[in-house]
């Protein structure tokens, strides 16, 4: 069943949504570090495997451990694990090839796709303002990708290759959010962040085969320490929805982008482009649309309900 608000607290809430956003860029640049010595599989199993004891006791300290890991639907839990984590792994390859705020400007799009896969998938009506909405993001998505497609040194240093990856990486994550939509109508978010990283452990290792390696002591601790951060992370964005709606944090996820800006530099030496930063804009701007469009709708759906029940009392 969703979960509704323990209370409103909204600085509480952009505190936790932006630490975790924050978590989970350093987490991307671990990875990335990493990329040269540890493939994408066995990063995704990393990530994801020692991410689990964080989530186990952070369940013991709320008293949930029992209830929060019950589930009705164990094969949504597989489906989910299964589009996430081919998502993660084709992030993870690309974060080898991209710059980190290139990666996190094209992750973007995730939005954009949700709302043309919820239409297609989902049966829902998608209005002008919602279909101008998506088609600002998807030219901004165009223009970012446009360089690596187009021939030249991205040919050359597999940067084309990174971009297709994290645009595939990205339409998967939009899958996921539909799954997710229609999982949390019967399944807890601590069973669903659990079940995830459970799944996505197991299902790395059939990645074995295609050449995980021995790294070195400092790599192996890079990587246990990005799957710590990154269940450390899952835990503080999932609590910040605890404290205030959905909506009025969705915004707070382009944060991602000033802090992808400033540890691209400052560890990889790296800088975006101004055709990055301008689709980025365009694919910012087309999210906030939709984040708007659905903030109304909301609102319209509640005064119908006021209207229903004072009609029926």
């Amino acid at each position: 069943m969703a979960e509704n608000l323990t209370s409103h607290r909204p600085g509480l809430a952009v505190l936790l949504k932006l630490s975790a956003i924050f978590l989970f860029t350093i987490m991307s640049a671990l990875i990335k570090a990493t990329a040269d010595d540890v493939p994408p599989g066995e990063a995704v199993f990393f990530r994801s495997f020692f991410a689990i004891p964080v989530i186990l006791i952070w369940l013991i300290a709320q008293g949930q451990l029992r209830q929060g890991l019950l589930t009705s639907n164990p094969m949504g839990h597989f489906w989910r694990g299964l589009l996430g984590t081919c998502a993660m792994g084709l992030t993870f390859a690309g974060l080898g090839l991209l710059p980190l705020p290139e990666v996190t400007a094209i992750g973007y799009a995730a939005p954009i796709f949700t709302v043309i896969l919820a239409a297609v998938m989902l049966g829902e009506t998608i209005r002008m303002i919602r279909i101008f909405a998506v088609l600002v993001g998807l030219v901004g998505v165009l223009i970012m990708i446009w360089p690596r497609l187009g021939g030249g040194p991205g040919l050359e240093d597999g940067a084309t290759l990174g971009a297709i990856l994290i645009l595939l990486s990205t339409l998967a994550r939009a899958f996921v959010q539909i799954h997710i939509r229609q999982m949390v109508q019967t399944e807890r978010i601590a069973a669903i962040v659990f079940y995830f990283s459970a799944f996505a452990s197991a299902l790395s290792l059939l990645t074995l085969p295609f050449g995980w390696t021995l790294p070195g002591a400092d790599v192996i601790a890079l990587m246990i320490l990005s799957g710590v951060i990154g269940g450390v992370a899952q835990i503080l964005v999932t609590s910040s929805y605890r404290f205030s709606p959905a909506s009025m944090l969705a915004p707070y996820d382009y944060a991602s982008m000033i802090f992808a800006i400033i540890i691209g530099y400052v560890w990889f030496g790296e800088l975006p482009t101004t055709v990055m930063l301008i689709g980025a804009a365009l694919v910012i701007s087309g999210n906030i649309l939709v984040i708007w469009r659905e903030h109304q709708l909301g609102l319209e759906r509640a005064r119908a309900r006021s209207v229903t029940d004072h009609k029926s009392s």
